[in-house]
């Protein structure tokens, strides 16, 4: 059986581009597995059906290895597993060295493992580079002053007169809520910075 396997970090990104050529290949969609999910590891829910459901002799096709996933090790481990203990083939579109098929002597297999840790190597690298890019990102964005995480709500600019009655017990803490429009939590955070500020 031939099967295809495609995997996007994120669900913003799209897996069309690696849909469109497994299903070039004529693999029909019910043995496509696709993740979004990081490539870190292995720990993805169709990789590991469609390893579950793998039998000696079956294909794999990927579109790249950094799309087989990220981490030097395990990508080994895992190209290991399936080629040499479990005798199921491997193909990998962008790199036709990488096809498990061809030339299974010892000379394509000095060459295959050759091209697989250089890419493995790559794709491990190329992962360290975005993290280290974003947290560059993160922190020139900070340096500027861009803040991160939910917007505080300000209070309205009756909030002291509104806290007023609702002390006065003038109103109930729902009308209290209401008027200003802000959540529980959300109003407690501001009638602390009122009181603080009415300290100083």
């Amino acid at each position: 059986m031939i099967y295809g396997y495609c995997r996007v970090s994120t669900s913003e990104q799209n897996e069309a581009r690696q849909m469109d050529a497994l299903a070039g290949l004529g693999i029909p969609t019910s043995r496509i597995y696709a993740d979004k999910q990081s490539g870190k590891d292995f720990k993805r829910p169709a990789w590991l059906a469609l390893v579950d459901r793998l039998t000696t002799g079956d294909l794999v096709f990927v579109h790249s290895i950094d799309r087989l996933g990220r981490d030097y090790e395990e990508i080994q481990h895992w190209w290991r597993v399936l080629t040499k203990e479990r005798n199921i083939d491997i193909a990998v579109i962008s790199t036709p060295l990488l096809d498990t098929r061809r030339e299974k002597n010892l000379v394509g297999t000095f060459l295959s493992d050759i091209v697989l840790q250089i890419l493995s190597f790559v794709a491990e690298n190329e992962r360290e580079n975005i993290h280290k890019r974003q947290a560059e990102g993160i922190a020139a964005a900070k340096a500027r002053g861009v803040s991160f995480g939910r917007p505080v709500k300000p209070p309205p600019d009756n909030f002291a007169k509104i806290v007023k009655l609702w002390e006065r017990r003038r109103i109930t803490f729902g009308d209290a809520l209401a008027q200003t429009g802000l959540k529980q939590a959300t109003f407690y955070n501001r009638l602390r910075e009122l009181r603080a500020g009415k300290k100083r």
